[in-house]
């Protein structure tokens, strides 16, 4: 039997509250698509951390 395990996405503080991180823009973009086609959210921006080298999903344009 095979165990799967779950990774638990890296995250950074932005403002009050903790954002999961995306290494690259392409990343990030494929994520927000996956949340609004699977998880009915609405549509998401992304942008560049101004804390660290990574991205982050927005629901604000």
């Amino acid at each position: 039997m095979r165990a799967f395990s779950s990774k638990i996405p890296e995250k950074c503080w932005v403002g009050e509250q903790q954002k999961v991180c995306y290494a690259t823009r392409e990343e990030a973009e494929a994520a927000a698509l996956v949340a609004e086609h699977d998880y009915g959210a609405p549509k998401l921006a992304v942008y560049k951390c101004e804390y660290g080298d990574h991205w982050h999903l927005s629901s604000h344009n």
